[in-house]
Parts: structure tokens; sequence; C-alpha cells
């Protein structure tokens, strides 16, 4: 990859955190209707975008998070970075589990069906939104900000290897 494409990459992983934040304040705002207006029109589009969402590109996001920017920070000799990078790892495993609970859910909603449990939807939709806020704190406070310092860091290496060339 090159410098350029590395930046889109951060580009679009940022991008892609607001559209998380966006998607996690819609599943707010559908907990609170729920009580009231559960069956509606709007409440079933709601449940269904958020749904989907979730299931395809923020699922792929942490799936590019596995593959490319992790790695790199785990080959790290810093221990507090590399145990920083596990505590994503795992919060990535915590957030899918929590998601494969509550998608069958939300899909139940969006499709009009009354099988799910409304106490147990909004307990699963208020620890999912907890654990996605703290894990994007976590990768954009420390993760991110490092794994883009150690990909200058290399082009500037690699820029002068060559400029000595």
């Amino acid at each position: 990859m090159n410098p350029l494409q590395h930046i889109e990459q951060f580009e679009a992983l940022n991008t892609c955190h607001q559209q998380i934040h966006e998607h996690l304040t819609e599943l707010i705002d559908l907990l609170e209707r729920l009580d009231t207006d559960s069956d509606s029109p709007h409440c079933r589009q709601k449940a269904r975008t958020i749904e989907a969402f979730f299931s395809e590109v923020s699922r792929a996001h942490h799936a590019e998070e596995e593959k490319d920017i992790f790695p790199p920070l785990l080959a790290s000799d810093n221990a507090e970075l590399v145990h920083a990078v596990r505590t994503l790892q795992q919060d990535h495993g915590w957030i899918e589990q929590n998601w494969l609970e509550l998608a069958p859910m939300l899909r139940a909603l969006a499709l009009g069906e009354d099988w799910a449990d409304m106490t147990e939807l909004k307990h699963n939709a208020e620890v999912f939104v907890n654990l996605c806020h703290d894990h994007i704190v976590r990768e954009e406070s420390l993760i991110y900000p490092e794994a883009k310092a150690r990909l200058i860091d290399a082009f500037a290496s690699r820029a002068a290897r060559l400029a000595q060339k």
C-alpha cells in the first residue's frame, strides 16, 4: 500500500466510527420509542437499518482493524501497547457476542414479529451501545494515533533509505 492509500484507510476507519456513533444514537432513540411505538413502520425501518449496518459495515470494520491495524502494533516491544491491542481484540469478541444476541431481536422488530422480549432487547442494546462507545474511545485515543505515528515513521525511514541510494 502506498502512503496515500494508508491515509485513505485511516480516513475510512474514522468515517466508520462516526457512522457507528450515528447508528448507536439511532439505536438509543429506538429504545426510547419501543414502549409506545414498537410496531410503527418508522420503528421497523429504523430497526432494519440499524441491524443491517451493524451486521455488515461494522463487522467489516472490525475485520479490517484485525487484519491491517492491530498486527503491526502487536509486534511492538511496548508491553502496554500490546496489552491495549489485546484488550481491543477482546472487545471485538464481546461486541460480536452481544451483537449475535441483539441482531435477531432487531430483525424480529423490523419484521413486525412479537417474539422478542422488549426488556431483554433493551438490556442487550444498552450493553452493546456501552461496549461500542468504550471501544471506540480506546481506539481513537491510543491505537489509531500510535498506528498512524508508526506508519509515518516507516515511510520517513523508507524515504531516507531511498534518498541515500
